[in-house]
C-alpha cells in the first residue's frame, strides 16, 4: 500500500528529511504563535471555543465555533453569552449571564493620599438557554462566578465548523490518522 513512498522516503537523503522535519516544525511553531498572539490581543486564555452541548440552542448548537474576547474594563451585563470555567473541570461552559452583582471591595486603611480608586467586583450567574434552572449546581460550590472564573464574552460564531474538533475527540484513531498522514507527507513531500 505504502510501498512507493517507502521507496521514495529512502531515496531522499539525511539533510533533505531534516529540511523536511524541520519546515513541519515551523507550521506548528507558527500555529502556536497565533494561537499565543490570539489570546494576547483578545485577553482570553482560550479565544476560539467549540460549543458540546445543547444547552444553549437555539442560539449556538453543538458543533459551533465561537471567538471570544475577555476585555478587562468592560463590564459584562444581564444576556451577555459567556464562556466560563470552574476550577477543577476541564471542559469550558457556554451559557448567558442571568444575574450580575456589584460587591465593593473592603479597603484597607491607608493614607488619602495614596488611597487609590477601588473597582467593584463583578459576580455573575449564568443559565444556559435550553436549561430549565440557573448553573448553582455547575459551580461546583461556589455562590458566583468571579471575573477570574471567565474565559471570555462571544463575540461572533461559525456554525458547526467546530464537529472536527468533537469527531477528533470523539474517536481518537481519526486523530493519529490525520497527524499521522500529515506528518508522513510533510516528510516526503518535495520541493
Amino acid at each position: 500500500m505504502f510501498t512507493e513512498e517507502l521507496k521514495a522516503f529512502k531515496r531522499l537523503g539525511f539533510r533533505h528529511v531534516l529540511l523536511q522535519v524541520l519546515n513541519f516544525a515551523s507550521v506548528i511553531a507558527s500555529g502556536l504563535m497565533i494561537w499565543k498572539g490570539l489570546g494576547l490581543v483578545t485577553n482570553s486564555e482560550s479565544p476560539i471555543v467549540v460549543v458540546l452541548s445543547g444547552s444553549m440552542e437555539p442560539a449556538f448548537y453543538r458543533g459551533d465555533l465561537l471567538f471570544l474576547t475577555n476585555p478587562s474594563h468592560e463590564r459584562y451585563v444581564t444576556g451577555d453569552i459567556t464562556v466560563y470555567k470552574i476550577p477543577g473541570a476541564d471542559i469550558p461552559i457556554v451559557h448567558r449571564v442571568l444575574e450580575t452583582h456589584d460587591v465593593t471591595p473592603k479597603k484597607r486603611k491607608r493614607d488619602n493620599a495614596t488611597a487609590a480608586v477601588t473597582i467593584p467586583n463583578q459576580y455573575l450567574l449564568t443559565k444556559g438557554d435550553n436549561n430549565y434552572v440557573d448553573d448553582i449546581e455547575l459551580y461546583q460550590g461556589l455562590e458566583w462566578l468571579e471575573r477570574k472564573h471567565i474565559v471570555g464574552k462571544v463575540r461572533g460564531f461559525l456554525p458547526y465548523v467546530g464537529y472536527v474538533t468533537i469527531a477528533m475527540n470523539d474517536f481518537p484513531q481519526l486523530k493519529y490518522a490525520l497527524l499521522g498522514g500529515l506528518g508522513l507527507l510533510a516528510l516526503i513531500q518535495r520541493e
